[in-house]
């Protein structure tokens, strides 16, 4: 379990970008899947099932509680920011795209999942998928060394 746990760590930070919160997610997903347990022949599909599902839910609530600023906050004097690599500038734009969008990407690139399999977990038809990440590559076309990046 632990190396399945590991799987679906990354598959929660690859939704969030962020540690702690991918940590939460993971444990509220196991929270979840835990009253269903044993109907469960496949843990690992069901469980990533259930943390893009909690994802989605979670961005929803986020985005309608959060108000655009029109102003940045100035960055602090020691802000690390300065120094991005091209894998932090397309983690920038992918955590610009929407939730499903960022959750196929996530799953067709990170996680190599297959059209049928990513259909799967998002609990959609594979067309679904297909056209959502045709939308999401064409978000990500804005400059063709992002897309060079995901596909490594």
């Amino acid at each position: 379990m632990a190396t399945r746990s590991d799987r679906l760590l990354r598959t929660a930070y690859l939704l969030t970008h962020n540690w702690a919160t991918a940590e939460d997610l993971l444990q509220e997903a196991l929270a979840k899947a835990w009253f269903a347990w044993s109907r469960v022949d496949d843990p690992e599909p069901y469980l990533r099932k259930v943390i893009v599902t909690t994802y989605t839910s979670w961005w929803r609530r986020r985005w309608r509680r959060e108000l655009p600023s029109d102003e940045l906050p100035e960055p602090a004097a020691g802000d690390a920011t300065r120094g991005f690599d091209d894998r932090d500038s397309l983690w920038r734009v992918v955590g610009q795209l929407p939730a499903r969008q960022r959750a196929v990407i996530v799953l067709r690139f990170y996680e190599d999942l297959s059209v049928a399999e990513a259909a799967a977990v998002l609990g959609c038809d594979p067309g679904t998928v297909k056209s959502q990440t045709a939308k999401a590559l064409a978000k990500l076309r804005v400059d063709e060394s992002i897309v060079k990046e995901l596909h490594r």
